[in-house]
C-alpha cells in the first residue's frame, strides 16, 4: 500500500516537471520568436520561465531523492558497506539528511511568509507563491528520507542486519 503511495507521488512530480519543462520551453521559444520577429516581449514571459525553473528544481530535488539518485560520494560507503562501521555511516549520512531537510523547511516557510507582500512585477503574482516551492519540496524530501529510514531500521532488524 505504502510502495503504491510513493509510486503514485513520483507518477504526479515527474509528470509535473515534464508539464514545467515543456511550458517553459514554449514561453522562451515564444519570447524569442516574439522578440526578434515583432520586436515586441510580454512582460510575464521571463518571469514565468525563472519561475517554473525554480519550481521544476526543487520538485526534481524531492523527485531524485526518492530515486536515491543525488550526487554522492560512495567510496567510504561501499568500503564500509555489511560493517558495523557502515551501518554507522548509513546512520550519520541519514540525520544530517534530516538536519539539512529541517532548515531547508523552516528557512523556506519563513520566506514564504516574509515574501507574501511583494508582488512580482511582470507577473503580479505574490512572491509566496514561487517561494512556497521550498517548504513543498522540502516536505517531499523529508516523506522519501523516512522512507529510508525505514529501510535502514529494518536493516538491522533483518537476517543478518543486512539494509540493502
Amino acid at each position: 500500500m505504502l510502495e503504491r503511495l510513493f509510486k503514485g507521488l513520483r507518477s504526479v512530480l515527474y509528470w509535473f516537471s515534464v508539464a514545467a519543462m515543456s511550458v517553459m520551453l514554449i514561453v522562451i521559444f515564444a519570447q524569442v520568436i516574439s522578440r526578434y520577429v515583432f520586436n515586441w516581449t510580454p512582460e510575464w514571459s521571463e518571469e514565468l520561465a525563472r519561475y517554473l525553473f525554480v519550481w521544476v528544481t526543487f520538485i526534481g530535488s524531492a523527485l531524485i531523492m526518492g530515486e536515491s539518485g543525488h550526487l554522492a560520494v560512495q567510496f567510504v560507503p561501499n568500503h564500509f558497506k555489511g560493517t558495523a562501521v557502515g551501518k554507522a555511516l548509513e546512520v550519520l549520512i541519514n540525520l544530517c539528511g534530516y538536519v539539512f531537510i529541517f532548515i531547508l523547511f523552516f528557512q523556506g516557510a519563513k520566506m514564504t511568509r516574509v515574501m507574501t507582500f511583494q508582488i512580482s512585477p511582470g507577473m503580479e503574482i505574490p512572491m509566496s507563491w514561487v517561494y512556497a516551492v521550498i517548504p513543498l519540496s522540502s516536505a517531499l524530501m523529508l516523506l522519501y528520507l523516512v522512507k529510508d529510514t525505514v529501510r535502514i531500521v529494518k536493516g538491522f532488524s533483518g537476517p543478518g542486519g543486512e539494509g540493502r
